[in-house]
């Protein structure tokens, strides 16, 4: 079973949660050897535009490709061109703020960028729920000690890779 505390990326969790959504899951990527080198958070709730929603949310090393993969994408990475916009989209952890970028991916919203030398992804579905994004995506890395979160939990998603 994954347990987001051994992660050796961040685990991040929009904070506070969009309203009605919730927790969906967690999943994470790597071996026993070099540990979690990817890991995703699942989140659901009510799309703005009307409807139901889900969110992952995904930090990982530059090369893993969980985040491409949940993007719908051939490659690893956003591909050709990637960054070359000016960023669409904003994430903040701490005192900081972090551009994201759209990437094209058919029935999605997708963003993705850099934060602390890692790729930062965001997968939204149906891609009208890439809306929620208007406003800066305020981002809690679960590792860190001492937080006293009541996480609300739904239904497990089916949008997170099968463990």
């Amino acid at each position: 079973m994954y347990r987001p505390g051994t992660a050796g990326v961040p685990v991040w969790l929009p904070w506070p949660l969009p309203l009605g959504w919730l927790v969906a899951g967690f999943a994470g990527a790597g071996d026993e050897r070099t540990g979690v080198r990817a890991c995703a958070v699942a989140l659901t709730g009510p799309n703005p535009l009307g409807g139901p929603a889900d969110m992952v949310v995904v930090a990982e090393e530059p090369g893993i490709g969980l985040g491409a993969a949940l993007a719908g994408l051939d490659s690893v990475d956003p591909g050709a061109g990637f960054g070359s916009a000016p960023p669409i989209a904003i994430a903040s952890f701490g005192k900081h703020d972090f551009p994201l970028w759209q990437v094209d991916s058919p029935g999605r919203a997708v963003f993705a960028g850099e934060v602390q030398g890692r790729w930062l992804w965001v997968v939204l579905w149906p891609d009208t729920a890439g809306t929620l994004l208007v406003e800066p995506l305020a981002l809690r890395d679960l590792r860190d000690p001492g937080q006293d979160l009541d996480l609300p939990f739904g239904a497990a998603s089916a949008r997170l890779p099968a463990s």
